[in-house]
């Protein structure tokens, strides 16, 4: 089972999406083991983007992402980083396939609403910069064998 970090970014939140956001990740079978509200600093934006921090996009982006609160999320599934971000779509909204996030609510080239940790490494590190380790539970679902099919002992 993965761990992956997701924000609800500031257009997400004020234009009052993330009961449906949310949803989707539950529906999909991704089990939430930590959620909370935040407004970022501008210290933990430019920790989170930092490999960003010589392009041309970085100051408007940390500006973006500290202008208003966030819903930071950590989902834990099998295959859950790349799961999610196929759930999340292209990264611009005017390219996003519909069924997703990004192709369902956005349509915009610089507010995309979303973001997820893009690999096992990223999702290590930017879960550390948003989470206390005693933030992220550990619960078991009922409807774990549901979700998955565990017949071999581990889950398809």
């Amino acid at each position: 089972m993965e761990t992956t970090l997701i924000i609800l970014k500031p257009d997400a939140v004020q234009r009052g999406l993330m009961g449906r956001i949310i949803s989707r990740f539950e529906d999909k079978g991704l089990q939430i083991v930590g959620l909370k509200m935040m407004t970022i600093s501008k210290d933990l934006a430019a920790s989170h983007y930092e490999a960003h921090n010589a392009k041309p996009f970085y100051n408007a982006l940390v500006s973006f992402m500290t202008s208003s609160p966030v819903v930071v999320m950590a989902l834990r599934g099998n295959n859950a980083i790349a799961v999610a971000r196929k759930m999340m779509g292209a990264t611009f909204g005017s390219n996003a396939e519909p069924g997703t996030i990004r192709g369902d609510f956005g349509v915009s080239n610089s507010f995309n609403l979303i973001h997820g940790s893009d690999s096992p490494e990223a999702a290590e590190r930017e879960l550390g910069l948003f989470f206390k380790p005693e933030e992220l539970q550990t619960w078991d679902r009922a409807c774990e064998c549901w979700v998955y099919d565990l017949s071999a002992g581990k889950p398809e």
